[in-house]
């Protein structure tokens, strides 16, 4: 605590600012780097164990390598014409000339269907550069725009996916940052109604912003596997962590000054006040967020990490350069209302010193507390009845979505996937790899996949070190469902007879990603919940307290999910549930959910002592319900600013959080908390009494 309180020293407060300020931007001049550190390859966020990834270690070792292909489909109504077929000829030309990171030495033939409406032209990539491949489908896309008039074209494939998924991220950290920073300046602006107070904690928010998305470029050129999907998702946790300490901090910084005339012994005051409660917070926060580095799907592992450092940045600059700064600038700052200082008055008096007894400071938290004494068991029974309610949404959850379904609208990709399977087998834009290592029985293997309903054929085979390579066109679309559920049946009749054997590419690698994503879904939310609980157990020196403030955000979470999977479907018309989204969405929401419910049970636990248990919980909920609030429509209105981006996991993690966010902020934080606490009484905090006996007097 000493250390912070060098922010509100006379001479110190200016040093703590300039050292702060210049950390932060150090670290923010590093985040130019993050885009170049990301990664889009489904192969890159696999667990080591999967067979995939041992099949794509197999594939590299062949002459081909790790081939990613660039599916070319053309076609006509009616019939190619010649223009077209001459066409499609110097456009096979054009690719085999050299600019292309060819997998082979030669191309194949351009295939024509049978009906002689489309043609179809793999070329195999070279997937090692990710960004090499996205050049690669661009140079060809563009190749096709000279096409004849009339002539229908596109680009699919694997390489077609992953560069469109790549495009989904250019320019979206610029749109993400102008959204979520706009609306967190009209947010503060609102909740002040100062023209010029929103400065100083805008300030922080966006030094915090920059800071946070350096340090993440820095954990990627580490090593950590970063995707677009992480770091928008970090860039909205930032905002709106680093946005609600402000808020709480300045909200008792506020009641302080009207309690002392000096901003800086003010500070010092609020910093001992809140501090604690915003450490607390925050470090929840950050400890429910690191329980995800144990998911075995690496994309998922990694929001552990970089959620962590950002909400720990949020913590050091908003209880370090925000004070500081807010005590340079003054009470002046906050004109229009600039809070005075009140004399100590007798009870009763017409404008209390202490803001939790002052009606008129939180008009509609002190009658919200009359109606909770008055009925605490019937309100905090009905909030549960409503959570109990919303949580049976999830009984509908379908976590099948595919590759395919991943993007918003059409993108060329699956515009391609769908034109080349009218044509041609919808297999063709995404063979199955299966490798037979030495002394394997290859004509069984072959015999096998021919007999599975899985498959539709081979459709060439490779020899190298690692064995014999078999590409295997898959009898469904290689994107969908279908396929995806196709796989083990597949590696079933191919084990049958050569037990070493590896199945991999593309759609093997997506049905393992959701073994894995479902694997996470059952052994990290207890995990999560377990450390959550240890920690209220050490901050409120309690255990019924704990158990039932858990027990309350769990609710509360189940109830956020079951909503968003009716949301999905009968709102937004999302065709399924991306499988990382259960446990994101539950981790978040705990982790958050709890955050506030800290905040308020740290003041209640601060009144007891003076007021009692009961009494004590209602002025915490008076004193802080504005803030609260406040903080909690700013951290919803950030995460639903995920939906710019036309990713459907994103559009459904910003909609259930920020959906979960008000849920827990306006009922369970507002209402079922602080009734279930005034029925229960005293006993809450057992073992320990931090209340006064005759506080609890009803």
């Amino acid at each position: 605590m000493r250390l912070l309180l060098l922010s509100t020293g006379r001479r110190s407060k200016l040093l703590v600012a300039l050292v702060g300020i210049l950390f932060a931007a150090g670290l923010a001049s590093q985040s130019g780097k993050l885009e170049q550190v990301q990664k889009s390859d489904t192969a890159d966020f696999l667990p080591g164990g999967a067979e995939s990834v041992a099949a794509l270690e197999a594939a590299r070792q062949f002459p081909s390598g790790d081939v990613s292909p660039a599916v070319v489909v053309a076609a006509r109504d009616g019939g190619l014409t010649g223009a077209d077929r001459a066409a499609l000829s110097r456009g096979r030309a054009a690719a085999a000339d050299g600019s292309l990171p060819l997998a082979v030495d030669r191309l194949p033939p351009v295939t024509f269907a049978r009906d002689g409406a489309a043609a179809l032209l793999p070329v195999p990539l070279r997937a090692g550069d990710g960004d090499a491949v996205a050049e690669a489908v661009k140079e060809l896309r563009a190749a096709l725009t000279d096409a004849p008039p009339g002539l229908e074209t596109a680009v699919t494939g694997p390489a077609g996916f992953t560069t469109d998924l790549k495009d989904v991220f250019a320019g979206a950290d610029t749109r993400l940052l102008a959204v979520t920073g706009g609306l967190v300046l009209v947010l503060l602006i609102l909740i002040y109604r100062s023209p010029i107070f929103w400065l100083v904690p805008f300030f922080t928010v966006l030094l915090t912003e920059g800071a946070s998305r350096g340090m993440a470029a820095l954990l990627g050129e580490a090593g950590l596997t970063i995707n677009g999907q992480n770091a928008g998702i970090l860039s909205v946790l930032v905002f709106g962590a680093a946005t609600d300490y402000a808020l709480l901090l300045v909200a008792r910084y506020r009641e302080e000054l009207r309690r002392e005339e000096d901003a800086g012994r003010a500070m010092a005051a609020a910093l001992r006040g809140a501090a604690p409660a915003i450490l607390a917070s925050g470090g929840t926060v950050i400890a429910g967020l690191l329980t995800l580095v144990l998911a075995d799907v690496d994309s998922t592992a990694s929001i552990g990490p970089l959620g962590a450092v950002g909400v720990a940045l949020a913590l050091l600059l908003s209880l370090t350069v925000l004070p500081a700064t807010l005590v340079l600038v003054g009470r002046r700052a906050f004109w229009p209302y600039v809070p005075r200082v009140v004399a100590a008055s007798a009870p009763g008096a017409a404008t209390p010193r202490d803001p939790a007894d002052d009606p008129r400071e939180h008009r509609i938290w002190h009658a919200l507390g009359r109606r909770i004494e008055a009925h605490p068991r019937r309100l905090w029974l009905g909030a549960t009845a409503i959570l109990a309610v919303l949580a049976l949404g999830l009984t509908g959850i379908d976590t099948s979505l595919t590759q395919e379904q991943q993007l918003r609208g059409n993108p060329e990709a699956v515009t391609g996937q769908a034109l080349l399977a009218e044509h041609f087998p919808a297999g063709s834009s995404a063979p199955a790899s299966v490798i037979v290592p030495p002394g394997g029985d290859v004509e069984a293997v072959r015999a096998a996949v021919e007999r599975s309903d899985a498959a539709a054929g081979i459709q060439r085979t490779e020899e190298g070190r690692p064995g014999t390579q078999l590409s295997v066109v898959l009898a469904s679309d290689p994107f969908s469902e279908r396929a995806v559920a196709a796989i083990p049946r597949l590696r079933a009749a191919v084990h049958a007879v050569a037990p070493e054997a590896l199945i991999g590419g593309q759609t093997a690698q997506s049905y393992d990603l959701r073994q894995a994503a479902e694997r996470d879904n059952l052994a990290i939310p207890p995990l999560t919940l377990l450390v959550v609980l240890l920690i209220l157990i050490a901050l409120l020196r309690a255990v019924v307290a704990p158990l039932l403030l858990l027990a309350a955000t769990a609710l509360s979470a189940a109830a956020a999910l079951g909503a968003g999977v009716v949301i999905f479907g009968h709102v937004l018309d999302l065709p399924a549930v991306d499988p990382a989204l259960p446990l994101l969405a539950f981790v978040f929401l705990v982790a958050l959910g709890i955050d506030y419910t800290i905040f308020l049970m740290a003041r209640a636990r601060e009144e007891a002592a003076r007021r009692g248990t009961r009494r004590g919980v209602l002025a915490a909920l008076a004193v802080t319900g504005g803030v609260i609030t406040s903080a909690g429509v700013v951290l919803a209105g950030t995460f639903s600013a995920l939906a710019v981006l036309p990713l459907v996991l994103l559009t459904e993690l910003g909609t259930v959080v920020a959906f979960g966010v008000l849920l827990d902020t306006l009922l369970v934080r507002s209402v079922l908390v602080p009734a279930l606490v005034h029925d229960v009484g005293e006993r809450v905090w057992w073992p320990s009494r931090p209340a006064r006996d005759d506080g609890d007097v009803r």
